[in-house]
């Protein structure tokens, strides 16, 4: 799995795995409930995680989204 975006930003997750499910692109969000551990304040970033094998298809869905720049560095 590679890391595809970073964030704590609710909405923006929610609308990026929008996305990717209507693309059935197999995805992962993890550190969902580490607000457990935080209190709810927001201040751990959430990872969207896609398969190797979707990661190129995942990038360009989210550029042509106007996602682009919340995109991780791919690096091989």
């Amino acid at each position: 799995m590679r890391e595809l975006v970073r964030t704590n930003d609710a909405v923006l997750i929610t609308a990026i795995e929008a996305l990717l499910n209507g693309a059935r692109i197999e995805h992962l969000v993890v550190d969902r409930n580490i607000s457990v551990l935080e209190g709810s304040i927001g201040i751990f970033p959430r990872r969207i995680l896609v398969s190797e094998a979707q990661v190129a298809q995942a990038r360009k869905l989210l550029v042509e989204a106007g996602f682009g720049h919340e995109l991780r560095p791919y690096v091989d």
